[in-house]
């Protein structure tokens, strides 16, 4: 008889993502087990009760997925996680909070992608310009930092002082700069120089109208996670992926929030077979993530 194969699910929260445990499900895991509650002091000794329960040799039978809405928490409890491990007993794991990780991951691959099919050159040197922040528009601020860009997040409301993007950016060794976006003249002012612009604000909110992106002479590319209408960038659909979008500029590559799903939903499949199947106990982080998605976008 096979021995099933289980999947330990954390989350510091009241509930894990049913987006996640069906993911995990359809993956190959027969058991899927979430853990509410779970702060970073917890995750080394559930890491150790799971690993010490198995022979070594049996490492892929065995994973752990840390989810939530806090980045930095998640981080920490991925960096707990890693650091757990008494080889030769280990278990892979992922880290995924609010789905961050491989959301932003498929929009920066798809962003380098179709700047490179618009203009022949990557993200490198580029402005890019991020409105709404959160979770997604963080993670995807660091990766276009890694790629050589500027990102800028464009705050749409007053931010309360908190060090979230600071204490994020510095795990991963990058700088993420920040301006305002509550009024039109804040828009405009960070749109004269963006050579990317993304949107990631809450779902039904349009952040860009027709009239202001036609002020953005430098614009190649827009992405608009949000599927609610109206659009969070007008003028890009849903299912958009890379379709141009006339200015009197010249025009933008669009990229939609279903082309986005559609290879973010790829990239975390790809990395929980991943767990199941590498040739040794794997950790996968957010430049993982993006390594997927860039190969498959």
């Amino acid at each position: 008889m096979s021995k099933p194969k289980i999947m330990h699910m954390l989350t510091p929260h009241a509930r894990v993502s049913p987006f996640d445990v069906n993911m995990v499900g359809d993956s190959g895991y027969d058991i899927v087990v979430p853990y509410c509650g779970v702060s970073a002091d917890d995750v080394t000794a559930l890491v150790q009760d799971a690993i010490f329960s198995r022979p070594p040799k049996r490492y892929n039978h065995t994973g752990l997925f840390i989810g939530g809405f806090d980045l930095n928490e998640a981080a920490e409890m991925f960096a707990r996680a890693s650091k757990a491990m008494v080889p030769p007993f280990e278990l892979s794991v992922l880290v995924d909070p609010n789905g961050a990780y491989t959301t932003s991951a498929a929009l920066v691959a798809l962003v380098e992608k179709h700047l490179e099919e618009r203009s022949g050159a990557g993200l490198a040197g580029r402005q890019v310009k991020i409105f709404g922040g959160g979770p997604v528009g963080l993670c995807t601020a660091v990766l276009v930092a890694q790629r050589g860009a500027t990102p800028t997040l464009v705050r749409l409301t007053q931010r309360k002082p908190d060090d979230t993007v600071e204490r994020f950016s510095a795990r991963f060794g990058v700088e993420v700069g920040s301006a305002s976006g509550q009024t039109d003249d804040d828009k405009r002012a960070a749109l004269a120089d963006a050579d990317v612009v993304v949107a990631t604000a809450k779902a039904g909110i349009q952040v860009l109208g027709a009239s202001m992106l036609a002020t953005a002479a430098r614009l190649v590319v827009a992405a608009d996670v949000n599927a609610v209408p109206p659009a969070g960038v007008e003028g890009v659909g849903v299912m958009d992926g890379g379709r141009v979008v006339d200015t009197p500029h010249g025009g933008f590559a669009a990229i939609g929030a279903l082309a986005i799903g559609k290879i973010k939903y790829d990239v975390q499949h790809r990395l929980l077979e991943r767990m199941q199947t590498a040739d040794k106990a794997v950790c996968l982080d957010l430049p993982d993530a993006f390594e997927v998605a860039t190969a498959h976008a």
